[in-house]
């Protein structure tokens, strides 16, 4: 193994002597488990840290209040990176090796950390103090700009900060999201993700069935019930399963996913819903691929607002491009990886993984983390 330089060795000494008060952190984090845009906890404790530890902090950056931006140094290069630490709804999860909720007093499906958000954040916090704190010690030029990134379940806040420039004097970025393997991608990069938003509205439900065509007199409850936005997405969530096969091949990588955000918003009579949501999340390698998935769902969600008489109306949640590889800055990265070495677990964490094992229907392994 290569002898790490000073200024490396810096860093590591860093993290080795503070590791327990960033391991708190992290917990701290963890139990916040605040869902996507409503962080403010979490982004508040990241702010408070970060001042503290002496960086200029914009908090609510790009108009997003639970974002911020943390910038330390001066001058070239400037080295980006990124906190994320908004929780999954449905998701609370207690640090134990079996299922149990976060807190007895919170519901069964309250928001919690599975990506774990909470690790990626605090892990590439950690990173970037380390190099601060080496750069201080040795003298070393270059700016770090860290970034705090809500809702990032749903790429809602880096496509904003991208957008309004907060990005364009980075010489690189260092983005990192926890994963059951320790390397470094080269040219496989992040592929794009896309989000949208139909609304279907009910419109003008008094002219669906008109009186002078009905030989009998309409009373209450009795009265004829029109199609309506709840059944404008139930008609949607289906004809896509229907269409979804035809969209592109299996065999290219690629995935759509939905979700009802409004459902009707009505009772369970004959006064037709005017209001139903669905979202639609999509990943694909290639931008061209990704607009082939977008063009059949806006010809989907058009065909069903003609079958069910309503409006429908297109959102664009969030939409990113494709990874760009940085062949050069990968092979860096790599050769830090292999100076570190792995990771070393605790026997208390193997016994933590053994047991998780077990809960979930396997058979122990002597190493849980091989």
């Amino acid at each position: 193994m290569s002898k790490i330089q000073k200024e490396k060795q810096t860093t590591l000494d860093f993290l080795d002597e503070n590791k327990d008060w960033l391991s708190d952190f992290h917990m701290e984090i963890w139990n916040y488990a605040e869902p996507a845009f409503r962080e403010y906890k979490s982004a508040a404790a990241y702010v408070k840290l970060l001042r503290e530890d002496g960086w200029a902090v914009e908090e609510g950056s790009g108009e997003m209040p639970t974002a911020f931006c943390a910038v330390w140094g001066k001058g070239k290069p400037v080295i980006g990176g990124f906190a994320e630490y908004d929780a999954v709804p449905g998701t609370s999860q207690a640090n134990v090796p079996y299922k149990k909720t976060r807190d007895e007093n919170l519901h069964p499906y309250a928001a919690g950390h599975t990506d774990p958000h909470s690790g990626l954040g605090t892990g590439a916090l950690f990173g970037f103090l380390a190099a601060k704190h080496a750069m201080e010690k040795h003298g070393l030029k270059g700016t770090l700009k860290f970034f705090g990134e809500p809702a990032e379940k749903v790429c809602g806040s880096k496509p904003v900060h991208a957008a309004k420039g907060y990005f364009d004097d980075f010489n690189a970025s260092l983005p990192y999201h926890p994963a059951g393997y320790n390397t470094v991608r080269y040219e496989i990069n992040a592929g794009s993700y896309w989000n949208t938003l139909y609304t279907f509205e009910t419109v003008n439900p008094e002219r669906w069935i008109r009186p002078k065509n009905v030989p009998f007199m309409m009373l209450g409850h009795a009265g004829g019930r029109i199609p309506a936005a709840l059944d404008a997405v139930c008609l949607m969530y289906t004809a896509t399963k229907y269409v979804e096969d035809a969209m592109l091949p299996y065999t290219a990588y690629w995935t759509l996913n939905e979700y009802i955000m409004v459902g009707g918003q009505a009772t369970s009579d004959n006064l037709p819903p005017r209001i139903a949501q669905i979202q639609y999340a999509h990943r694909a390698p290639m931008l061209e691929m990704q607009q082939q998935i977008s063009d059949v769902l806006d010809n989907t969600a058009k065909g069903v607002a003609q079958i069910t008489g309503t409006r429908v109306t297109k959102r664009i949640i969030a939409r990113t491009r494709t990874g760009l590889s940085n062949k050069k800055l990968s092979e860096i990265l790599y050769r830090n990886l292999e100076l570190v070495g792995s990771p070393v677990f605790s026997d208390e964490a193997r016994a933590f993984g053994k047991t998780l094992q077990e809960n979930l229907g396997y058979e122990p392994m002597d190493d849980p983390f091989t």
